[in-house]
């Protein structure tokens, strides 16, 4: 079986498994004491905590550790917002930001605060001007992921944190995709990170606060991790977590080369080996281990099921899937192809032999599963003589509204229009980036009974280009 899902979850390294087996026996009692199994776990408590902050690039006393990535952004947001109160109430985030710091922006604004949301392009990053051009006098926090953790795109971190620190605004980087590979560049102020993500045990996490950023900590607190992270510390995962950051810092750069030539060859060859594949993010500033693609007229959920059949366990950002029934706000933020996306990412060590029988397998499995699903056939698109057509996609899943929309567009002549009615909310963001792929006018959409009404209107081919569908790859 091969392991596909890094970005998930990262295999625990072997020298984190060394470590926390070690701090087992050594790092139980409470650092907080002075008898010397105190003293022996509060050693191993700062020796980890220096090596943390020399990954990050900060003080060790401007580092705590949280019981989680997660809970370091909702920690990180809550404190710097309350820290800044009489700055004012108001917070950037980018659209494409973990769930996490939405979700706590979207508390804030319950709240009373104010959110300003930046966009991203076609490839998943701000620009950083029009991130600058966000903030405000009242802006009290800044918040930029240093690379997306669907589609791998990496931020203009370090424009945005001189725009940031120019303005008095401090930034809140979310480091947890990128911090493996290297510290985040830039004047920033806060950043957040998870030790699942590096190889190190799920249930750490960490939080820097550099000196000087006014920061308040919410709810209860104690005399532990500098009041910013209430509990009592697990040291044995602690001492794991800095270990295997360490250790993998140190392979990074030969890593990076290697993983970097699979993913590049996985996105160059698949739209050869796949018809109708959209290979998202940014071809070359990305994380060298990830890479996403979307299968037209493919369920998402059937897809990764045909694919754990074939051995590869990978994940996905597609509204089809069992764990969610609306699309990823990331791909919604980008105007991409939400449907049948399958998101690769490799854990150190990977070989070239898994990512060759990963291309053997993905045509078939997609294959199979198009077939099931009535897809259209790929290049089939005979002249129609019909003005306009309407489908009737109502009750309808992805990604049947679009299958129907493909069937149905070949039966109309240039310039004519077909009408899908849809009440499936993947619609609204699957049929707009369908027409940018394939090159068709989408015309827009209105209610229409309990769903609504998306017109498409036919444009003559276009030739495809050698990365895909129509230009993104």
């Amino acid at each position: 079986m091969a392991y596909f899902d890094a970005a998930s979850s990262a295999p625990l390294h072997p020298v984190a498994r060394q470590a926390l087996q070690a701090a087992l026996d050594e790092g139980w009692a409470d650092p907080s004491r002075l008898y010397r199994e105190g003293r022996r776990a509060r050693l191993l408590l700062d020796a980890a905590r220096e090596a943390a902050a020399e990954a990050v690039g900060c003080r060790p006393d401007e580092l705590v550790f949280t019981p989680s990535g997660t809970r370091a952004l909702y920690d990180g947001m809550a404190g710097a917002l309350a820290g800044r109160r009489r700055a004012g109430r108001h917070l950037v985030v980018s659209a494409v930001e973990h769930s996490a710091v939405l979700h706590s922006a979207a508390a804030h604004e319950r709240a009373g605060g104010t959110v300003t949301e930046v966009g991203v392009d076609r490839a998943g990053a701000v620009d950083a001007s029009a991130y600058a051009a966000a903030l405000r006098e009242d802006t009290a926090l800044a918040c930029l992921q240093s690379a997306n953790h669907e589609v791998g795109t990496r931020q203009p971190v370090a424009e945005v944190a001189a725009a940031c620190r120019a303005a008095g605004v401090p930034l809140l980087v979310d480091a947890a995709q990128s911090l493996a590979w290297g510290p985040v560049d830039g004047p920033w102020s806060l950043l957040a990170a998870s030790a699942h993500k590096w190889g190190g045990p799920a249930g750490v996490g960490l939080l820097a606060v550099r000196k000087g950023v006014r920061f308040a900590p919410q709810g209860p607190v104690d005399e532990r991790e500098s009041g910013r992270s209430a509990g009592f510390e697990n040291i044995p995962a602690i001492v794991s977590a800095a270990a295997a950051l360490r250790a993998v810092r140190a392979e990074a750069t030969a890593e990076e080369a290697r993983l970097r030539e699979l993913t590049g060859r996985i996105r160059a060859r698949v739209p050869g080996l796949v018809p109708d594949v959209q290979v998202v993010g940014d071809p070359a500033r990305r994380l060298p281990h990830l890479v996403t693609f979307s299968c037209l007229y493919v369920d998402g959920e059937s897809l990764l099921h045909e694919l754990d059949r074939a051995g590869f366990s990978v994940s996905s950002g597609s509204s089809c899937t069992s764990s969610t029934l609306t699309p990823s706000h990331v791909l919604k933020a980008m105007g991409v192809v939400s449907e049948g996306n399958v998101r690769v990412s490799l854990p150190l060590g990977t070989g070239e032999a898994d990512v060759e029988r990963f291309l053997e397998v993905l045509p078939d499995a997609v294959g199979q599963v198009r077939a099931k699903l009535g897809a259209p056939v790929s290049g089939a698109a005979p002249g129609g003589a019909l003005d306009d057509l309407t489908v009737d996609a109502l009750g309808e899943r992805c990604p049947h509204p679009v299958i129907e929309l493909a069937k149905a567009l070949p039966r109309v002549r240039i310039g004519g229009t077909v009408t899908v009615l849809a009440d499936d909310e993947v619609a609204a963001v699957d049929i707009p980036a369908w027409c940018w792929t394939q090159g068709h006018e989408y015309v827009g959409a209105e209610p229409r009974g309990l769903g609504a009404a998306y017109v498409v209107r036919r444009s003559a081919p276009r030739p495809q280009t050698p990365d895909g569908l129509d230009g993104l790859a």
